[in-house]
C-alpha cells in the first residue's frame, strides 16, 4: 500500500479546490494528457471523468469515479485503467499552521494490479506519488501566489494577525 505525504504551502481549501476541478487533473496527475468531465458533478460521489493517458503515439482512455467525496477533507476516487484493473486513490487534507498536509493513499483493488503487486511495484507507485504531489503543491502554491483561492491572500497583510512570538512566517 503506497501511502506519501506532502506539505503544501497553500490553504487547505486551495488544495480542495484544485482537487474538486475535475478539469485540471491532466495539470498534476502523472502520466495524464486529458481529462474530461462524463458524468454527474465532480467531485460527488459517483461522478466519473475520463482521462487519456498518453504513450509515444497510443493514447489509452480510462476514467476514475468519485466513492468518498467528504468537503473539503477527504476524496477518494478508484481509477480504472483497463485491463490492468482498479485502484482506489485517496487523498486527506489536514491544516498544518496555515498550510495543507496531503496524505495520498493508493492501493490497487482488482484486476491484474492486484496480482502483480508487490515491492517493485510500491517502489515505481512511491516515485509517481513523489512527482504527482510535487505537481499538485506547484498548482496550489501558484493559485494560493495569485490570490484566487486562499482567503488569507485577500486579507490586507497589516489586517492580519501576526503568530506568537513574531513574524508571520
Amino acid at each position: 500500500m503506497a501511502v506519501r505525504h506532502r506539505l503544501v504551502k497553500a490553504s487547505p481549501q486551495t488544495v480542495w479546490d484544485v482537487l474538486a476541478d475535475g478539469d485540471r487533473y491532466a495539470e498534476w496527475v502523472v502520466g495524464t494528457s486529458s481529462t474530461q468531465e462524463m458524468t454527474g458533478e465532480w467531485p460527488h460521489v459517483d461522478a466519473k471523468i475520463a482521462y487519456a493517458v498518453r504513450v509515444g503515439p497510443v493514447s489509452l482512455s480510462n476514467e476514475t469515479v468519485v466513492r468518498r467525496c467528504e468537503e473539503p477533507d477527504v476524496l477518494e476516487l478508484e481509477a480504472r485503467a483497463g485491463v490492468l484493473g482498479t485502484a482506489r486513490i485517496a487523498f486527506e487534507l489536514r491544516p498544518w499552521g496555515r498550510h495543507c498536509l496531503v496524505i495520498l493513499d493508493e492501493h490497487p483493488l482488482q484486476g491484474v494490479g492486484g496480482l502483480l503487486h508487490n515491492a517493485a511495484v510500491e517502489v515505481v507507485t512511491q516515485i509517481r506519488h513523489r512527482a504527482l504531489l510535487g505537481r499538485l503543491a506547484k498548482v496550489c502554491e501558484s493559485e494560493a501566489r495569485g490570490g484566487r483561492s486562499d482567503d488569507r491572500r485577500k486579507t490586507p497583510a497589516a489586517a492580519r494577525p501576526h503568530a506568537e512570538g513574531g513574524a508571520d512566517a
